[in-house]
């Protein structure tokens, strides 16, 4: 059995600042290029983001990878019309490649497994194929229902039921 590099743990309203600036940086590092800057690095867009993490904090429903006191992974997921949804998953790009996101995926199907959901969905970026790379090794499937929303793949992903411990 692996031992989790990171602490996976619930995010506290003073993550904000490092949620929100990993935020960025991620969708930076795949939206550039592909669509205009002001779209997704612009201080309205700032704004509007730090604003729905902050909200997301609030819920409950974001968790963080830390290790050594530095936010390096995060994760979020609501229930929007009975159906979960994770509506994101960013890991820090220095941090790439070192299991942080296989963790953090982890603990969320964990958490969804508990609570007895039995489908999640996602949107990833078109032009995203590291993250589309990422979700097919996780097991998630393009959704026959709507493949797509504008420029995103729409995929789910099929849970065995767990019962709570």
């Amino acid at each position: 059995m692996r031992v989790p590099l990171y602490m996976i743990r619930n995010a506290v309203p003073a993550d904000l600042d490092a949620i929100a600036a990993l935020h960025a940086e991620a969708r930076a590092s795949y939206y550039r290029g592909h669509i205009a800057d002001e779209l997704f690095d612009s201080p309205a867009e700032h704004a509007r983001v730090r604003g729905g993490w902050e909200a997301a904090i609030g819920r409950g429903t974001v968790l963080c990878a830390e290790r050594d006191g530095t936010v390096a992974g995060v994760a979020a997921s609501r229930e929007i019309d009975g159906v979960m949804h994770l509506t994101q998953l960013h890991v820090d790009p220095g941090h790439w490649r070192a299991g942080i996101g296989t963790e953090l995926h982890a603990a969320c199907v964990a958490s969804w497994q508990r609570a007895g959901v039995t489908t999640a969905r996602l949107e990833v970026f078109e032009h995203n194929t590291r993250a589309q790379h990422f979700y097919a090794r996780q097991g998630w499937l393009p959704d026959p229902d709507e493949p797509r929303s504008g420029n995103h793949l729409v995929l789910r992903l099929a849970l065995s039921r767990r019962s709570a411990p």
